[in-house]
């Protein structure tokens, strides 16, 4: 289960990764300031659960577990911003406006919750983990 959970968190942060490129270098989107935040937050991710996937180290969840927190709270507060406009005022200066909504599909999936999507995977797989060497640890 553990390694499954690594390589279901890697190849998770290896697409957003390549997402958030393709959408920015390809497609043409600029990315807001809160965009760049949760980019910061998932490009080391990719490169971190790559080299524990290559070590087989999965104590790799001590390191991910608050990159990946940190990152849903990011995600989920700028997919808020961009759905209750009148709730939260644009403290995005400088750049792009953070409520702009480059894709809305189905009417609520935006760039913002494939990150929110993406950084929960992560975050679920590393306490899959955890829980499991933490049964181990109990079983002893």
């Amino acid at each position: 289960m553990n390694e499954f959970s690594l390589q279901f968190a890697f190849i998770t942060a290896l697409a957003a990764m390549l997402g958030s490129l393709f959408y920015s270098e390809i497609a043409g989107y600029y990315p807001c300031p809160l965009c760049w935040y949760q980019r910061i937050a998932m490009y080391p991710l990719a490169v971190v659960l790559g080299v524990a996937l290559w070590k087989s180290d999965y104590g790799v969840y001590k390191y991910v577990i608050p990159i990946s927190a940190i990152g849903v709270l990011l995600s989920a507060y700028h997919y808020a911003m961009q759905y209750i406009p009148n709730f939260f005022y644009d403290s995005c200066s400088g750049g792009f406006s953070c409520q702009y909504k480059w894709i809305s599909v189905f009417g609520f999936i935006s760039i913002p919750m494939m990150a929110l999507a993406s950084f929960a995977i992560i975050l679920v797989c590393m306490l899959v983990i955890h829980i499991n060497k933490l049964d181990v640890l109990n079983n002893d």
